[in-house]
Parts: C-alpha cells; sequence; structure tokens
C-alpha cells in the first residue's frame, strides 16, 4: 500500500504530530499509534502513516483529511488529541500542526510524494517570526528548485507551509538511506542554503525517518473503539499526549 503528499493545498489537509517516546520498547509505541490511525477513519482521515527517526528519538504521525472535510482545524486537532489519552504514559506530544503544501516535484513525474512502508524520508523545518513567514516561504521554494534536481536518489520532494504557526518544511522520499546518507556527506550544506536563508533569524531542525506504517497496512488483533468512546476517556495533561 501506498501513501502520498500532493505538491499542492487543492485536494488535502495534511497535519504532523511529532511525538518523543518515554518507554524502551518504542514498538509498542508505534503499533498503538496503528491503532489509533484505524480509529481517525471515523473522523473521515483518508490516509496516514508512520515516521520514525532513524538516529534521534522522535516519531511523527502523518494524516490527510480531503479538503474542507473537516473545516475547522482545530477542533479537529482537540479531538485527535483526545483520542491519544491511552498512550499518555508512552510519549510526550513535542508538537502537531496542519500544513499547506506548495509546492513539489517527483522524479516520474507524478504530483505527489509517494511513499511506502521501509521508505526512507528525510525532513527539514524551519521556524521564524511571523513578518517574515511569507517571504521564508518563497526562499525555501527558491531554494528547492535548485536542489532537487541534483539530489541523486531523490524520488520526490514537497514544500510545506504551516496554517497556525510561522513555519516551513521540505520532505523527501529518498529511494534509499544510502542515498541520503550521500547527499548529506558529498553537499556543501551551508553554502547551499545561505544565499536563500542568511537574512533569516532561523530555528532549523533536520531529521530522517523510516517509514515504518501506512494506511492499509495489517495491524493484527486490534477493534476498533468509536471515536465517542475515545473521547469518554480523554484527559488533559499539559505536555503530555492527551
Amino acid at each position: 500500500m501506498a501513501c502520498f503528499m500532493p505538491f499542492s493545498n487543492r485536494n488535502l489537509d495534511v497535519c504532523f504530530f511529532v511525538f518523543r517516546p518515554t518507554v524502551v520498547l518504542v514498538d509498542e509505541f508505534v503499533d498503538t499509534l496503528k491503532q489509533f490511525s484505524l480509529c481517525t477513519e471515523s473522523l473521515g482521515c483518508v490516509q496516514n502513516s508512520i515516521f520514525k527517526s532513524i538516529h534521534g528519538n522522535l516519531i511523527i504521525w502523518y494524516g490527510a483529511w480531503l479538503k474542507r472535510s473537516f473545516e475547522n482545524k482545530e477542533l479537529l486537532s482537540t479531538t485527535l488529541i483526545s483520542m491519544l489519552s491511552n498512550i499518555s504514559s508512552m510519549a510526550i506530544l513535542m508538537d502537531h500542526s496542519f500544513f499547506d503544501a506548495y509546492a513539489g516535484e517527483s522524479r516520474d513525474g507524478s504530483s505527489a510524494a509517494r511513499f511506502y512502508t521501509g521508505d526512507t524520508v528525510s525532513m527539514i523545518a524551519a521556524v521564524t517570526s511571523a513578518d517574515e513567514i511569507d517571504n521564508l516561504s518563497y526562499a525555501c521554494l527558491g531554494l528547492f528548485k535548485s536542489r532537487f534536481l541534483k539530489m541523486e536518489g531523490a524520488a520526490a520532494g514537497v514544500c510545506l507551509r504551516c496554517q497556525s504557526k510561522p513555519r516551513v518544511a521540505c520532505l523527501y522520499v529518498w529511494k534509499s538511506l544510502q542515498f541520503c546518507y550521500s547527499w548529506i556527506i558529498n553537499c556543501d550544506q551551508r553554502k547551499s542554503m545561505l544565499p536563500y536563508l542568511d537574512q533569516f533569524s532561523l530555528d532549523i531542525k533536520y531529521d530522517i525517518y523510516r517509514v515504518v506504517y501506512v494506511s492499509g497496512d495489517i495491524v493484527l488483533n486490534f477493534q476498533a473503539p468509536s471515536s465517542t468512546q475515545m473521547l469518554e476517556n480523554g484527559e488533559t495533561k499539559e505536555g503530555q499526549v492527551m
């Protein structure tokens, strides 16, 4: 089964939930997130995926909704957080946001970045001030356009802009982990990025992930409760998954 991320925001609203596991057996947390993924279908989620950091300790849950199927994003986010109450002891929710895709390219000419379980993806995110976000979005687009065709082994890439915070991100799908490493080692990142980003005051984060689940994968030993049942059990704890 494949998951995908479009190159524009015409059809889908996409979101990312970023977790830092607090348990030793991270695979147990991933299995629980797979179960959560099935439950989101009752809220209209049309596809979802889980990324596991290769070198760090972060887990990202990606979900997508048909455009305008759930117009109140704040309510949707609150509902999703409430549905995660059963894993509050397993991970800390570091961040969650909806994003608009505003550009992208692929080697095969498709209009979306496609990824499968086992694929390698990399993400870079930059946070700036509210008055700089428009200029940063254009600068990141210019950087993406100048680099993508030179990134040997990159199958597709997407530029994303956060709906609620002054933040942009780029996601790349790689043909293999070795291609990703080769790009990092051989490319002078500072030299290539400075002409586009030197004018901004930025907090930049970068990581490489393994796709460990996409919607449609088999999830064993699970009976999905309704979203109403999960909401009834929800609790609010600052800084933790609710």
